[in-house]
């Protein structure tokens, strides 16, 4: 498979040529010289919010065979629900009309590495602590029940009824859906 990865870089990781930043605009280029307008109203065609880990790894438009428009995608660092993802899924909800919440955790989250050491290092290098918690977890099964659990006790959100947790696997690419109860 040919990823971004292999285009050549220089030692300090630019792609020859430029940055990553100025492939990504030249990209940007190319594909603005043949877009077209969708003509797409900016609520979800399948009324669904999804919420995923950051990580690279995961093409969540194809593991999900969906389309544009039809979902909102929210991404962090661990897939965790935060306060922010709170936000996103409240505006989405009561503005933009989903109805249901999909949680995507992963298979070998660098979270699962990382603890809340991480942000007292931050402090001793940067000179001051991030008000920000790591979400580190040890346990990637019960970390989806806790998002799924602050989800369907958020008093801002309106629709708890369809919340679904799931962890992906990296190497297989399928689903393994979380019991909430367990």
């Amino acid at each position: 498979m040919t990823t971004s990865a292999s285009v050549p870089t220089d030692p300090d990781g630019a792609t020859t040529g430029g940055t990553v930043t100025d492939r990504l605009v030249e990209a940007n280029q190319r594909y603005a010289a043949a877009f077209t307008d969708p003509g797409m109203d900016a609520r979800p065609v399948l009324r669904v919010a999804v919420v995923a880990c950051m990580d690279a790894r995961l093409d969540l438009h194809a593991a999900l065979g969906l389309e544009l428009g039809d979902c909102h995608t929210i991404r962090n660092a661990g897939g965790v629900v935060t306060d922010d993802v709170i936000r996103s899924l409240t505006i989405s909800q009561r503005k933009l009309g989903t109805r249901s919440v999909v949680l995507i955790h992963h298979t070998g989250c660098g979270l699962e590495s990382l603890t809340e050491d991480f942000r007292t290092e931050l402090e001793l290098e940067v000179g001051q602590r991030p008000a920000w918690a790591v979400e580190s977890f040890s346990d990637v099964d019960q970390d989806v029940r806790q998002s799924m659990q602050r989800v369907r006790t958020s008093p801002f959100l309106q629709h708890t009824d369809d919340v679904r947790g799931f962890v992906f696997d990296v190497r297989t690419g399928l689903l393994r859906e979380v019991d909430p109860a367990s």
